[in-house]
């Protein structure tokens, strides 16, 4: 079974698209993380001047559980189309969105992860940080990183730029 991180992002079906090409007929889960609300406000500061209970905290988790599972469904229908057993997964992240995608590896035994690279390079990589990064570097099994076709071909063009083919 392969693990396959779902974002909704281009790069996100472009890793479910080269699951299918790797392990078709296989069983797949596709995995939406989704951060609880307080645990937003917990990393950003934002909730430092918020009056306890102007806010719904359980309501907006619910709601943003559900897109999640909605997006993870999303995921799981363009992944039987082409040709993969897979189902749905969400699970709320606690630390990093990156070990939510490795505790999920490790919790169902997963043979390899497969995740979208989301086309960041150089200083935008490095002061937004990357979750691939984060789970190629952390990972106990193999990772494929997968960029979007429109990615990969801009990769490519700065290649040959660069005069390599």
């Amino acid at each position: 079974m392969i693990l396959i991180a779902y974002d909704g992002s281009a790069d996100a079906r472009a890793a479910i698209e080269q699951g299918a090409r790797l392990a078709h007929g296989d069983s797949a889960r596709v995995l939406t993380v989704w951060t609880p609300f307080v645990d937003m406000l917990a990393r950003s500061g934002a909730g430092l001047g918020l009056v306890p209970g102007t806010i719904d905290y359980e309501q907006i988790d619910r709601a943003a559980e559900e897109s999640a599972r909605k997006r993870a469904d999303e995921g799981v229908s363009l992944a039987r189309r082409l040709g993969l057993d897979a189902t749905p997964c969400t699970v709320a992240q606690r630390t990093t969105t990156s070990e939510a995608i490795l505790d999920q590896a490790a919790e169902l035994d997963a043979q390899a992860i497969l995740i979208g690279s989301r086309g960041r390079a150089g200083l935008k990589s490095l002061l937004l940080g990357s979750v691939s990064h984060g789970v190629v570097q952390h990972a106990d099994r193999p990772v494929i990183v997968v960029p979007s076709p429109d990615v990969a071909r801009e990769r490519a063009e700065r290649r040959r730029h660069r005069g390599v083919r």
